[in-house]
C-alpha cells in the first residue's frame, strides 16, 4: 500500500539532504517552483507552434498545444485541491504532523499537468508514429542488430510520454539534472510508470503506453523507489501509477473530449446542432435557459456549455477518485477516472463524434501526410549524418541541425537524443528545416 506522505516527496535529482515539507518557505513552495521553472523552459515555449487538433493550422479558433496544456492545468490544479481537501480531512496527520496543505495537492497535478505534452513531437500523435516507422521501415531500421530489444522497442513506438520525461530531467550542461523537479511532480507526471518492454502486457490502464526510456531507467527506478510507488513486475522495470497521475489524466481526458469538439465546431467541422444534441445530455440540469438564450453567436453558445461539462466533469472525477482511493494506493485501480464516470456514454458520444468530423477530416490527413514526409526526412538526414559524419554534406547536416559533439555517446544514446531533438522542434521550425535540407529555402 502506498501512502500519502511518500507519494507527496519533495525530493529533487542530486538532493543531498531530505526536504520537509513543514520546514519549506509558504511564499516559495517547491511544488510551485516546479510549476515556475516549467513555464520558463524553452521546450515549454515550443508548444506555441504545435498545434493541438490541426497541425499547421493558422486559424484563430484553434488551440495550440500551449494552450491546451495551459488549460489543462488550470482543470488539474482544480481536481488536485478537491482531492487534497478531502485526502487531508481523511488524514488529519498529513497536515497536523507534516506540515502538507491542501493546495500542495493542487500545485503538484497543476506542475505535472502543465507538462503533461512537453515531450510530443511536432504534428501530433501522427508525429509519434513517423519516428516509430521510420525505424521499423524506414532507414533506421538497419539500426535493429545494433540495440537491444528494449532500446529498439523506444525507437520503433516512439513515446511523447518517455520524451517528456527525458525533456524534464536530462542533464546539460550547466544544468544537472534537467529542470530538477520535485519527485512528486515527476511521479504524477508518469501516467505510465513502465519501460517499452513488455508491450501492453495487461489491460490496466498503466500499461497502455511507457513512460520512460532506456536512458532514463535508473532515474525513474529513483523515483519510483523515493515515492514508494508498488513495483508490479519482479522482471521488468513496471510500478503502479502515482495517485495524482489519475488526476492529470483526467485534467487531460476532460479537456481534449470537450476542447477539441468546441474547436471543431468553431471551424465548422461540427453543426451547432450537434453541439447542443451533445453538450445538454452532459450538462442539461446546470443550464441557465435565459441565460443561455441571451448569448448571440454560436462561439459563445458553445463556450457556455464547455465550462457548464469542464465543471460537471471535474466534480465527477473527484468523487469517483475518493471513492476508489484506497484502490488507487493500493495500486489495484486499473482504470481511468473517466472510464468510471456517471457520463461515460456522453463522453464516448462526444469523442466518437470528434474522431469522426475533426481527427478524421480532410484538412488533419493532409497535414499529418506531410508531417511523415517532414519528420522522416529530418531523422534520415541525422541518422545519415550520423553515420557517415566525415563527408562535407553531412558535417553541414550536423552543423544545421544539431552541432553538439556525439562521439562519445553509444549508438542507442544518439539514436534516442536525435529523436528528442526532432521532437523539441515546433511544426513551424521542422517545416523550415525539412525545405532548408530540400533546397527550397534557398534566397
Amino acid at each position: 500500500m502506498m501512502n500519502w506522505e511518500q507519494l507527496l516527496s519533495l525530493k529533487r535529482q542530486g538532493d543531498t539532504a531530505k526536504r520537509l515539507r513543514i520546514e519549506q518557505d509558504d511564499t516559495r513552495l517547491g511544488f510551485e517552483v516546479d510549476y515556475d521553472r516549467i513555464i520558463f523552459s524553452a521546450p515549454f515555449r515550443s508548444l506555441q507552434d504545435k498545434t493541438q487538433v490541426i497541425p499547421l493550422s493558422k486559424t484563430d479558433f484553434v488551440h495550440t498545444r500551449l494552450t491546451h496544456s495551459m488549460e489543462v492545468s488550470v482543470v488539474g490544479r482544480s481536481l488536485g485541491r478537491m482531492v487534497g481537501k478531502r485526502i487531508i480531512e481523511k488524514y488529519p496527520h498529513l497536515e497536523q504532523i507534516h506540515g502538507y496543505q491542501f493546495n500542495d495537492f493542487g500545485a503538484i497535478v497543476a506542475a505535472a499537468a502543465l507538462a503533461h505534452d512537453i515531450g510530443n513531437p511536432p504534428f501530433g500523435h501522427s508525429g509519434e508514429k513517423a519516428i516509430g516507422e521510420f525505424f521499423k521501415t524506414g532507414y533506421g531500421a538497419r539500426y535493429k542488430d545494433s540495440l537491444t530489444a528494449k532500446e529498439y522497442q523506444d525507437l520503433i513506438t516512439f513515446e511523447g510520454n518517455a520524451n517528456g520525461f527525458k525533456v524534464l530531467s536530462q542533464s546539460k550542461p550547466g544544468a544537472p539534472g534537467g529542470l530538477r523537479l520535485s519527485y512528486a511532480t515527476l511521479g504524477a507526471f508518469t501516467k505510465y510508470p513502465k519501460e517499452s518492454l513488455p508491450h501492453k502486457p495487461t489491460d490496466h490502464i498503466s500499461d497502455k503506453k511507457y513512460g520512460f526510456f532506456q536512458s532514463e531507467k535508473e532515474l525513474f527506478d529513483d523515483v519510483a523507489v523515493e515515492l514508494g510507488l508498488i513495483n508490479r513486475s519482479a522482471e521488468h522495470l513496471s510500478w503502479s501509477r502515482h495517485p495524482l497521475a489519475f488526476l492529470v489524466e483526467a485534467a487531460d481526458d476532460i479537456c481534449y473530449t470537450i476542447i477539441d469538439f468546441e474547436d471543431g465546431i468553431n471551424l465548422g467541422l461540427i453543426p451547432e446542432e450537434y453541439a447542443l444534441e451533445y453538450m445538454v445530455k452532459l450538462v442539461g440540469n446546470t443550464i441557465d435557459r435565459n441565460k443561455y438564450n441571451a448569448l448571440q453567436d454560436t462561439a459563445d453558445r458553445v463556450s457556455y456549455l464547455r465550462a457548464l461539462a469542464i465543471g460537471t466533469l471535474i466534480n465527477e472525477s473527484v468523487e469517483t477518485f475518493m471513492k476508489y482511493e484506497e484502490e488507487i494506493l493500493a495500486g489495484t485501480f486499473s482504470h481511468s477516472l473517466i472510464d468510471k464516470s456517471a457520463y461515460q456514454a456522453q463522453i464516448t458520444d462526444i469523442i466518437n463524434l470528434s474522431i469522426n468530423r475533426i481527427y478524421n477530416s480532410r484538412e488533419v490527413i493532409e497535414k499529418e501526410i506531410a508531417g511523415y514526409e517532414i519528420l522522416s526526412t529530418l531523422l534520415e538526414a541525422r541518422c545519415k549524418a550520423l553515420d557517415n559524419h566525415d563527408t562535407h554534406y553531412n558535417r553541414l547536416i550536423q552543423k544545421l541541425l544539431a552541432p553538439a559533439d556525439q562521439s562519445e555517446k553509444s549508438l542507442y544514446a544518439n539514436l534516442i537524443q536525435i529523436c528528442a531533438e526532432v521532437s523539441t522542434m515546433t511544426d513551424g521550425k521542422a517545416l523550415r528545416n525539412y525545405k532548408k535540407i530540400k533546397g527550397l529555402d534557398v534566397k
